[in-house]
């Protein structure tokens, strides 16, 4: 078996570390001898939706978002569309969760966004929302959490299509927007989020999900992973845990 992973814009899309999740997910992969073809999507290249399994989108800063946002738009919408709705794996973190909704709206600007999931992001007066933050989540049908950081200007409003990927443990982080206690997005086979860290590290459990996800559409079927040895994983999720209070 081989994963197949495609990064969008990892020159302009890589902040907090977020590159680290494609690090990690090459390593779980190797370690079970699944084999990891990684490629990537910049300005202006087109995109294969059925070369890739697994497509991951990394945070960047306003202006990092302006450079690409009308890119993203018009020249890998609609393979996007087309492979998450075919059952590929979208991971989506931080400025890149804020692209897969409606639009970001920046004062007067407004930068368009991938429409895969009803949502919007307002840059509004107030503080940024930053800190460690702990999540409670249901993905991969039970109840588990997701630990990292979370450093966000805009605040990001769920519509009535949209399912969020869990809800902030009560006084440890401030998730979407720091008032309704939901944080990020899910679609069966496509997750946004705010938490940076970078996130896959400190929450294994997660990027074995995405790997499963992703074999099970080049194969047909959902593999049952080796189980790997995870004590430096376990510390990381503790410690991430810990620094959100959780």
């Amino acid at each position: 078996m081989e994963l197949r992973v495609l990064s969008l814009y990892p020159d302009q899309m890589n902040i907090y570390a977020d590159r680290g999740n494609i690090l990690f997910l090459q390593r779980r992969s190797e370690w079970r001898g699944i084999g990891f073809q990684w490629k990537c999507a910049g300005q202006g290249e087109s995109v294969d939706p059925a070369a890739h399994d697994l497509f991951y989108i990394g945070g960047g800063q306003d202006r990092d978002q302006r450079f690409v946002a009308a890119d993203m738009v018009e020249t890998k919408r609609a393979a996007l569309e087309s492979a998450v709705d075919d059952g590929a794996a979208l991971l989506a973190v931080c400025g890149g969760y804020q692209l897969l909704g409606e639009s970001y709206q920046l004062g007067e600007e407004t930068l368009p966004g991938l429409g895969l999931a009803d949502l919007r992001t307002v840059r509004e007066e107030g503080p940024r929302l930053i800190g460690n933050v702990a999540i409670e989540t249901e993905i991969g049908g039970r109840k588990r959490i997701l630990a990292g950081f979370e450093n966000h200007g805009g605040r990001t409003y769920l519509g009535k299509e949209a399912r969020p990927l869990g809800t902030v443990v009560k006084g440890h982080g401030y998730g979407n927007n720091g008032g309704d206690g939901l944080e990020g997005v899910w679609r069966d086979n496509m997750v946004g989020t705010y938490l940076h860290g970078p996130l896959l590290p400190k929450n294994a459990w997660l990027a074995d999900h995405l790997i499963e996800l992703a074999l099970e559409r080049r194969y047909g079927t959902r593999p049952t992973l080796d189980p790997l040895p995870d004590e430096l994983e376990r510390a990381a999720h503790a410690s991430a845990r810990a620094a959100a209070g959780v």
